[in-house]
């Protein structure tokens, strides 16, 4: 199984800021998710054997919350970053020109000035979910990484087009599921967020 995880909360996220390759911590809140993102993979069936995590900060500190509660080493892999935002990285939601929006929206192949364009997300994310397919057939794979790189991988098990990224929500500290059965890989959890305290 490969189980993707969203890290936990940092001070951007709460302020609504495009958080790319800004390399924020987690704020308290996001801390306290990690913990519950460990006990609740510390559990039965979803326990990993194996911890891969993002490089930048707040996906290692909600991995690493996982791997000391299970004793486990953990690798990072450059391939689970944010989206690249470029010149927006760090700006208000709210600050971004409608006109980018929609060409941002309308056109996959759209590089943010200075970043990175969705379908070059999407074929990084392709060949880590590639290369993690087999292993992840008979092992449980605990991936901690970001909002883009989950969407990605969503449209790499469902075999759609770039466009799904924009009619999928994933929250904060959530966990989705990918099963294999005869190497084929199928999304059977997505947006897990029971395990968060209200």
């Amino acid at each position: 199984m490969l189980i993707l995880v969203r890290h936990g909360r940092t001070s951007a996220n709460a302020a609504g800021l495009l958080q790319g390759r800004v390399d924020n911590e987690l704020d308290q809140v996001g801390i306290q998710q990690a913990d519950q993102i460990a006990a609740a993979l510390s559990l039965g069936d979803q326990r990993p054997d194996r911890i891969v995590s993002s490089p930048l900060k707040r996906a290692r500190q909600t991995a690493e919350a996982t791997r000391r509660l299970l004793g486990m080493e953990m690798t990072v892999d450059e391939r689970w970053a944010e989206l690249d935002y470029g010149e927006w990285d760090g700006a208000p939601i709210s600050e971004v020109r409608p006109n980018m929006w929609r060409q941002w929206r309308s056109d996959p192949g759209f590089t943010l000035p200075g970043g990175e364009s969705l379908v070059e997300l999407n074929k990084r994310v392709g060949a880590a979910c590639n290369d993690l397919a087999e292993e992840a057939s008979s092992r449980n794979i605990a991936v901690f990484t970001h909002v883009s790189p989950i969407k990605s991988a969503v449209r790499w098990v469902l075999g759609t087009e770039e466009e799904i990224s924009w009619r999928i929500h994933v929250s904060q500290a959530q966990i989705a599921r990918i099963h294999f059965r005869a190497g084929v890989p199928r999304l059977s959890t997505f947006n897990d967020t029971s395990h968060l305290s209200s």
